[in-house]
């Protein structure tokens, strides 16, 4: 099944990163998921703890890597969490403004991923090609 329809990745993007990544990028997906697993676990306990600074670097990580398979609103919410707590830094200020953002953080990356992972899977069936080799043209 394609997901073509849905907002949260943009499929030309993320069909641009299989292509360029090539017999990778799998492996790299599994990387994503696992440096995203622990860059919002470190910004959601960054925010319980009131500590701006370490939500920096998870926050950018998540942003990069997001942005590499096209997942864009992933992308943008983790750049909010970023830029919000760089100002809290700068102006050694409570960090209480990102935390309507990181509360979206975790199910939006879930189900993000969810996405990814399902049209890497070489098992999800694809849209039948029309005519080709032992196929009926329709």
């Amino acid at each position: 099944m394609s997901f073509e329809g849905s907002t949260l990745v943009d499929w030309t993007a993320f069909a641009q990163a299989r292509s360029e990544l090539g017999a990778g990028f799998v492996r790299i997906l599994g990387y994503f998921r696992e440096d995203g697993v622990k860059s919002v676990s470190a910004i959601e306990q960054a925010m319980r703890g009131n500590n701006a600074a370490a939500m920096v670097i998870p926050a950018h990580t998540l942003k990069g890597e997001s942005r590499q398979f096209g997942a864009e609103p992933l992308g943008a919410l983790a750049e909010t969490i970023e830029e919000i707590a760089r100002d809290c830094v700068e102006r050694q200020d409570s960090c209480e403004e990102a935390l309507e953002h990181v509360v979206k953080l975790r199910p939006l990356f879930f189900e993000t991923l969810t996405l990814l992972e399902r049209e890497a899977n070489p098992l999800v069936s694809r849209r039948p090609q029309v005519g080709g080799f032992g196929r009926k043209t329709v």
